[in-house]
């Protein structure tokens, strides 16, 4: 690992006067035979946060090219009619600046996004499957069973919903006389007050309202983004003949056109939602007319109501395990009477479960809990499974074409459904558990949640405390990193005057920047840790009972003690988790930097479209993506210049996938730039299917030209790392950061730190941008090449 060698004169690119000389000359070359060439365009796209094209431009004058107020094309003014007519004289480029970042952080509405954090997360797992050439059936074995993970996850956030409204407030809390003074407003429903609504089946009828809507409020966004985003198409081409086959789907003609999938999708989880509401309903009485001497009619209704749930919930699996995605044609139908009919049948059958839940049964009084330990333990137990299937099937396509850079071997799939699985629960158990404090008070005469909600609360400070111990590993590590590094920076810069305060500052940004890779070991360790404190749980919950304090009652003291405390210190972790998601949430909706903070997270969870969940955010990237591809191919059909597309950050990924998206024609005529790129780093290891080693050098086979731009101290971007004599061609050494070690005639102040930003403040960044519109040019020969690094790279070695 080395870095820029400094001139004695104090020249911070280590260049020599011959250097310099070579570079102007073939500056002054490509000028020339841009002048020749005609037009061309540099198409800057901006990473994630968002930025303004005035900043992108550098110029406090800009126009829009093409656009609307979500996702334009800006250029400087002086720039608006700059193309093939009047741009052909131009020194340089003409710079196009894409801004997209209103896709992600545009309104206050998104800050609800947050609630849909487990969606999100869970449809990230469908595209971390391992790269598996011909294994089809257990590819889409794979995708099955994350979107029933998925469909799971809509199941127990509306249970929780319903454990909430129907258990806590409307069984337990009007059915205890203390709590229902305290809560005027559930007055109308107590049965002292021996109104029409007093009624236990009544009263779940009405409570029912509460998750109803819910659901239909998920029906709602779902269905408002799917019209914004999923109905933008690509462009329309033929597929490519060996794309169906090729290293990555990227670049099929539907791929950014799930329309039809999220259509099917959305209906079926909104049947679910409301057939879960249906059953919490429908159980409570039924249970209670099958006792015996009950009545025989209402009983035989009930089981009838009970089959026809039963059938709609079938119907609504067969529809989420039927179809997955379409990529290789623009699949534009939308199953009219599916999507409809589904969700009207679930609603149908809700209406005639609160119809019988609200029959007047003599006699029924609401005691104890309603039966949902079973239905929670259910959903977990059957998440678990799923999740452990899921792991088999990731380690089979591993096993089939290892990849040695893949996260976790393969295993992020499984291991990101379980976390998903694990935010579903907190979220659900933070909830249940906030409520029936706030109902109960100090007085303790409520039972509370379900025994499993607060056995999985009780795992929590466990956890905790391999997070803690897991965290002080990786700081001793990086410690020792950061000495290391600080002997490679001092020889670095050897004879350029000793600063032991800047020494240790780059020593540390590299080693604070090194910590990015380990977050497979951070994410297997924290699923490994979930997974069996879960079932753990899961066995102590139904094995016992009762929550772990009771259960440890006859138990020595120091075991008693410990599951006491880790039970109240659970429940309170997990109702603060809960009450600090919320208020982030608020505080985004009404502060735009922290609505800017948020976007930055759905910029990077967001970027897949919605494969294994309808209720995620959306997809930005089906917008953004068909923008890009739409820009290059009609301005390069239009003028036939040539085209630089500059990527910085997430910036990079959506560049890539909009080169994909071109016909090979188009492709071959555009040159690539990326800069802070986390393609191999971060979307490589955990997404290797669609961006593994195999994927990336196809792009750089494609693509006229492709340079990639790093540093050591960017903790995001990083190199490419093709096999053989690929890496040297696509990666430029690590540019040097700081510029400058110390004062210098071309920085007489200190130099910053720039890590993931201001890539555009490097020499180097304009060299090869030059370099890249080099190759572009005809009759012009591409640059000379002296140990796969370009002559004139200002001296950089690489690691």
């Amino acid at each position: 690992m080395s870095g820029v060698r400094h001139s004695a004169s104090g020249d911070p690119g280590g260049c020599t006067d011959t250097d310099r000389r070579r570079v102007t000359g073939e500056v002054r070359t490509v000028e020339r035979a841009q002048e020749r060439a005609g037009a061309a365009l540099e198409l800057l796209v901006h990473g994630v946060g968002g930025t303004t094209p005035e900043k992108m431009l550098g110029d406090p004058r800009t126009v829009r090219v093409t656009g609307d107020g979500t996702a334009a094309v800006f250029r400087r003014a002086e720039d608006a009619d700059a193309d093939a007519g009047s741009g052909g004289h131009r020194p340089g480029p003409v710079p196009e600046a894409y801004v997209w970042c209103n896709l992600t952080s545009g309104n206050g509405a998104r800050a609800l996004w947050l609630l849909l954090l487990p969606f999100m997360v869970v449809n990230l797992a469908h595209w971390m499957r391992p790269a598996a050439p011909g294994r089809s059936r257990t590819v889409r074995l794979y995708g099955l069973l994350v979107r029933l993970a998925g469909l799971t996850l809509t199941v127990l956030l509306v249970a929780a919903a319903c454990e909430v409204a129907l258990d806590l407030a409307a069984w337990q809390c009007v059915g205890t006389v203390s709590c229902a003074r305290r809560h005027s407003w559930l007055a109308f429903l107590s049965p002292g007050s021996g109104g029409w609504w007093s009624r236990p089946g009544r009263r779940l009828a009405v409570a029912a309202l509460v998750p109803a809507a819910l659901t239909a409020l998920l029906w709602y966004l779902s269905h408002r983004t799917w019209s914004a985003y999923e109905s933008q198409k690509p462009l329309d081409r033929a597929p490519e003949p060996d794309e169906e086959t090729g290293p990555t789907s990227l670049g099929r003609p539907g791929f950014w056109y799930g329309r039809r999938l999220v259509a099917r999708l959305r209906a079926a989880h909104t049947a679910a939602g409301l057939l879960t509401v249906a059953a919490a309903v429908l159980v409570p009485a039924a249970g209670f007319d099958r006792r015996p001497g009950g009545p025989a009619a209402l009983d035989t209704l009930g089981r009838l109501l009970a089959v026809a749930l039963l059938g709609w919930a079938a119907a609504a699996v067969a529809v989420v395990c039927r179809r997955g995605r379409s990529e290789n044609r623009l699949d534009q139908e939308l199953d009219e009477h599916l999507v409809r009919r589904l969700p009207l049948g679930a609603l149908l059958l809700l209406g005639l479960a609160m119809l019988y839940a609200g029959w007047s049964r003599p006699g029924w009084h609401s005691s104890g809990r309603l039966p949902g330990d079973t239905a929670f333990a259910g959903l977990a137990l059957v998440q678990g499974l799923l999740v452990v299937v899921l792991g088999v099937v990731a380690h089979l396509l591993h096993r089939s074409a290892p990849d040695p850079r893949a996260a976790m071997r393969g295993l992020g799939g499984p291991a990101v459904v379980l976390l998903a699985c694990a935010l579903g629960g907190v979220l659900s158990g933070g909830v249940a558990q906030r409520v029936a404090d706030w109902l109960d008070g100090t007085s303790a005469a409520l039972d509370g949640p379900p025994v499993l909600l607060t056995w999985q609360a009780s795992v929590i400070p466990p956890l905790i405390l391999v997070l803690l111990a897991l965290t002080a590993r990786l700081a001793g590590r990086t410690r020792r990193l950061a000495r290391a590094e600080c002997g490679r920076v001092e020889r670095e810069h050897h004879g350029e005057g000793e600063d032991p305060a800047r020494t240790r500052r780059i020593a540390r940004a590299r080693a604070l920047a090194a910590l990015t890779d380990r977050g497979p070991l951070v994410v297997g360790v924290l699923s490994a840790a979930t997974l069996l404190l879960g079932a753990g749980a899961l066995a102590g919950a139904r094995t016992t009972g009762r929550p772990p304090g009771e259960a440890a009652r006859h138990t020595p003291d120091l075991v008693r003690g410990a599951a006491e405390t880790s039970q109240a210190l659970g429940s309170w972790l997990v109702g603060l988790g809960f009450i600090l998601f919320v208020t982030w949430g608020r505080r985004a909706y009404k502060d735009a930097s922290a609505r800017r903070t948020i976007g930055i997270l759905w910029d990077v969870g967001t970027f897949w479209p919605r494969a294994a969940h309808p209720f995620a955010p959306p997809c930005y990237a089906e917008r953004a993506v068909p923008d890009l591809t739409w820009r290059m191919a009609t301005w390069t059909r239009r003028t036939g210049g040539r085209l630089v597309l500059s990527g910085h950050s997430q910036g990079s990924v959506l560049a890539a996938a909009a080169a994909w998206q071109l016909t090979p024609a188009v492709r071959g005529r555009v040159a690539l730039l990326t800069y802070g790129c986390p393609l191999e780093r971060l979307y490589g290891r955990w997404f290797p299917a669609h961006f593994g080693p195999a994927a990336l050098a196809s792009l750089h086979r494609e693509v006229a030209r492709w340079r990639n731009l790093y540093r050591l101290t960017d903790p995001i971007g990083g190199p490419i790392r093709l096999p053989g004599d690929c890496g040297p061609a696509v990666d430029h050494a690590p540019l040097e950061d700081p510029l400058a070690y110390g004062r210098t005639a071309e920085h007489p102040l200190p130099a910053p730190l720039l890590g993931h930003f201001d890539y555009q403040a490097d020499p180097a960044f304009a060299e090869e941008r030059a370099r890249l519109l080099a190759r572009l040019c005809p009759g012009l020969p591409g640059p000379r090449h002296v140990h796969g690094e370009p002559q004139g790279s200002s001296g950089r070695s690489s690691a």
